[in-house]
């Protein structure tokens, strides 16, 4: 016997609508829009494996062409700039890599420090006179691991509750000095004097946490220095006699008893000269404790809170022109310490600082290499092309003549000759009607 099956009822059909049939054949009481039922060409491709297909078939052309090539290395095209899945990968490198490597200057960037890069095959190494230079470095701060550690543990001892978060640490780590990985090799190597805290579980909320007092660090340089000479704790006026207005405001300033920057400071009155004492102190020891005695305006002022700094602290740092020395060179507002410098010189260099300074060496000769072998480029053309080459060597001279006026316009602290000293740009007589002017509502006599 053969049963029927259930035909679909005609209220079940509506305009544009079609019931839903499971595989027994029954309706499921469901209608979807007609257009759904619809059969879509088989020869229509979606957007999504259109792209998927024509982007594997970039990634083979690009594989055919590097095998093609052989050692060469493959230098990026526009279409292989752009950014891909696999950019999640190399997170860990810096934006500004990242940024060269798009815009195809990173091979031209490289190849213009031939003294410190060199190409095997399709990758960039480190020169042998590079290398040796590094292992120094990273010897030097493996035999300088005790004077990390006191620089480590003043630096919190700034701190209201001596700690610090380890992000802002790490703006100012290559200023002190620190090693890359201080956190091992530092912080978890005394877990007596540090320790690492972390409440909320987040990388941004790690912080480093001072676990013993010693009072052996509580000791600033001024007072250091004041012990040693066997005077009284106060700093250092580093103006000529001529700067008057200056010099008024410093024997002013000299009055005020000396506050240790290790000091609590909540028990002093904000505003008072107490309190500016003691924030002078802490950033002319802050300051001590870096390489170059310098720092970064804006990566100070990233410290406010926990150093309990005010709040403008480029005025703090321009009412004391004795004591620091502002900067915008390239742009960037930096403090100088001025006792730590003659003329453009550090009185007392770092042996970190005399690495670095190999490592400045070896780019600039690289450079110098590099532009050398492009003026001859330069020069082999325009005798290709029948033009003078005394021309050449014309622009050449004028672009350096170009180059080193942009250098000394481009430095604030243009220097001038004061007693056989070089002292900063402040000293133009303009510049110190401009300043005092600003400052005090007053001109410089």
């Amino acid at each position: 016997m053969v049963t029927k099956k259930p035909s679909i009822p005609d209220e079940e059909i509506s305009k544009n609508k079609a019931p839903v049939i499971n595989d027994d054949g029954y309706s499921t009481g469901t209608q979807v829009p007609m257009m759904a039922l619809e059969e879509k060409p088989e020869n229509v491709e979606s957007a999504a494996a259109k792209k998927k297909r024509k982007k594997k078939e970039k990634e083979k052309e690009k594989k055919a062409a590097a095998a093609a090539v052989g050692s060469t290395p493959v230098i990026e095209t526009a279409e292989t700039s752009k950014p891909t899945e696999n950019d999640s990968k190399t997170k860990g490198v810096g934006k500004k890599v990242k940024k060269l490597v798009r815009e195809r200057k990173g091979l031209n960037w490289i190849s213009k420090y031939p003294s410190c890069f060199q190409f095997h095959q399709d990758h960039v190494l480190l020169t042998k006179r590079m290398m040796e230079l590094v292992h120094e470095e990273q010897s030097l701060k493996d035999s300088l691991e005790s004077v990390f550690v006191p620089r480590l543990a003043k630096l919190l001892m700034f701190s209201l509750n001596n700690c610090l978060n380890v992000m802002k640490i790490n703006e100012i780590k290559n200023s002190l000095g620190f090693p890359d990985d201080y956190l091992i090799g530092i912080v978890m190597k005394y877990p007596d004097l540090f320790r690492i805290r972390n409440e909320s579980g987040r990388i941004s909320s790690m912080v480093v946490e001072l676990m013993k007092w010693n009072p052996d660090f509580s000791v600033s340089e001024v007072a250091a220095l004041a012990m040693k000479n066997g005077v009284e704790v106060n700093f250092s006026y580093c103006l000529p006699s001529s700067w008057v207005k200056s010099l008024e405001k410093f024997r002013e300033f000299e009055l005020v008893p000396y506050v240790s920057p290790y000091s609590d400071p909540r028990g002093l009155v904000e505003g008072s000269k107490e309190m500016e004492k003691r924030n002078v102190g802490l950033v002319h020891e802050l300051l001590s404790l870096t390489l170059w005695k310098k720092i970064s305006i804006m990566k100070l002022g990233h410290f406010k809170r926990e150093f309990f700094l005010p709040d403008k602290v480029n005025v703090l740092l321009l009412k004391h022109p004795g004591i620091f020395y502002v900067s915008n060179k390239y742009r960037i507002y930096t403090v100088l310490l001025r006792e730590g410098y003659v003329g453009s010189q550090l009185v007392d260099k770092d042996p970190l600082v005399v690495v670095k300074e190999k490592f400045g060496e070896i780019m600039q000769e690289g450079l110098h290499e590099y532009n050398q072998r492009r003026r001859l480029v330069n020069i082999e053309k325009r005798r290709n092309k029948g033009l003078p080459l005394n021309r050449v060597d014309e622009d050449h001279m004028k672009g350096r003549r170009r180059r080193r006026n942009r250098e000394v316009f481009d430095e604030d602290d243009e220097v001038e000759r004061e007693n056989g000293n070089k002292l900063g740009g402040l000293l133009d007589p303009e510049e110190r009607k401009r300043f005092y002017k600003v400052l005090f509502d007053d001109d410089g006599s």
